[in-house]
């Protein structure tokens, strides 16, 4: 299967997601976890900025954080980052559906430390970039669903065949 088929399944889950979003108050949506990014505003902004970042790098384009657009100074609340991110998103599915040699290398610096600092050279696939970018968003939606269920969200059921298999009732 191809990536970019992999990418419908996040729309559908990240559609379900939001919905779950949207209704919290500001509060809700920006408490404080002890754990991943700390809040959910940050983490989405976390998973929008890596997604932004990988479809960047698969176009052959070098980014660096500083270039994102999802930084807490720029998105500041969760109507301003589901707009954003959708009109991302389909350019994302764009640039996953024009790929056409997914073993060709890519290649790309990261700063770890920051800006200032030895930069780390990756090496990798456009499939490996692609892939990255599906299981990242799997690892972080993940951990914003443990905040839903401690702000009292009934957040599960997610995964890739509850929203894709064909199902259908069988009789008694």
């Amino acid at each position: 299967m191809q990536p970019h088929a992999f990418y419908e399944y996040l729309m559908q889950a990240r559609k379900r997601l939001f919905d779950w979003i949207r209704p919290l108050t500001k509060d809700q949506y920006e408490r404080e976890f002890p754990f991943g990014s700390k809040t959910i505003h940050a983490a989405l902004l976390h998973i929008a900025g890596a997604e932004w970042a990988y479809s960047n790098r698969l176009q052959g384009q070098q980014v660096t954080p500083a270039d994102s657009p999802y930084t807490p100074e720029k998105v500041r609340s969760f109507a301003e980052l589901e707009a954003s991110w959708s009109a991302m998103a389909e350019r994302t599915r764009a640039t996953l559906a024009q790929v056409s040699n997914w073993d060709e290398p890519v290649q790309y610096r990261i700063y770890p430390q920051g800006p200032g600092t030895p930069a780390v050279r990756i090496t990798t696939t456009r499939a490996g970039v692609a892939a990255q970018l599906i299981v990242h968003e799997v690892h972080h939606r993940s951990q914003v669903m443990s905040m839903l269920r401690q702000l009292g969200v009934a957040a599960q059921n997610l995964d890739y065949s509850a929203l894709m298999f064909a199902r259908e009732q069988e009789p008694a």
